[in-house]
């Protein structure tokens, strides 16, 4: 950053971009703050590429909605505004998780026409069962990714166990529940 534009505070570059509506005056006020926002992004996301990710993806949030807040404090506001951008795509990874288990394995219920409500309570308290069947690292493993919502990484430090091993835990996990519920299903009228 230029020296000149040290000398600008933050109150001052942000009345200059509302009254001007000229990207250079935000920009200004975004460089000086690329390094909270990376932070900030590690911190929750904790992974490079995403955090760069939703570096650029809070400055371009920032861009379409600054002029829209009255900002008291637009350090204190950028950090609210990446936290809760983070927060979100957590919650969306767990959402998108949790439904990609279920995909996999409720997918068996079609290709046993499973299809009313009983049978789907059922196959769920199977899977509940199944999940006590595995071994104590697939089951470790399992819970953490898909029902904690850990990434590879945390399930690491967490167990011990390196990356290679969690992600096989985790994929002969899934397999061992898949072929257990098959195994398992009751059979149903129509087949």
């Amino acid at each position: 950053m230029s020296p000149i534009h040290q000398k600008y505070n933050d109150d001052f570059l942000l009345s200059k971009y509302m009254q001007s509506q000229d990207n250079y005056w935000l920009g200004i006020l975004l460089q000086r703050y690329t390094v909270l926002v990376l932070g900030v992004a590690m911190k929750y996301l904790n992974d490079p590429e995403e955090a760069k990710d939703a570096t650029q993806q809070i400055f371009f949030h920032v861009l379409q909605t600054v002029s829209r807040h009255k900002i008291t404090n637009f350090k204190n506001w950028l950090y609210t505004v990446a936290k809760n951008h983070c927060l979100m795509h957590i919650r969306g990874q767990k959402h998108s998780r949790m439904e990609e288990l279920k995909e996999e394995l409720l997918e068996i219920s079609s290709e046993s026409e499973l299809d009313n409500i009983q049978d789907r309570e059922s196959q769920l308290d199977q899977m509940q069962s199944a999940l006590e069947l595995l071994n104590k690292e697939q089951r470790t493993c399992i819970s953490l990714y898909y029902l904690e919502n850990h990434s590879y990484q945390e399930i690491s430090v967490k167990t011990g166990y390196n990356g290679d091993q969690v992600k096989s835990y985790i994929q002969n996990g899934k397999r061992n529940l898949k072929n257990y519920m098959i195994k398992n299903l009751p059979p149903h009228g129509g087949s």
